[in-house]
């Protein structure tokens, strides 16, 4: 298992956190997704060889959010 950490914009509530977490954890490969709305952050755990963090990422803004570099 790997481990990403993808900061995250416009996250405003607990609904937004539980939206970015959902459509994380829809992502084949991943086993697990910790969305934190005070550290505007997702830690994600995730199979390399399934997926990988551009996934994240992608999903993440068509989720509505922005992804931070």
């Amino acid at each position: 298992m790997q481990t990403e950490i993808i900061k995250i914009k416009g996250m405003t509530c607990m609904g937004c956190v539980n939206s970015v977490k959902n459509v994380l954890e829809k992502i084949p490969g991943v086993n697990g997704a910790d969305v934190s709305l005070e550290q505007k952050q997702a830690v994600i755990q995730y199979d390399a060889a399934t997926t990988s963090p551009n996934q994240f990422k992608d999903a993440i803004k068509e989720a509505g959010f922005e992804v931070v570099n």
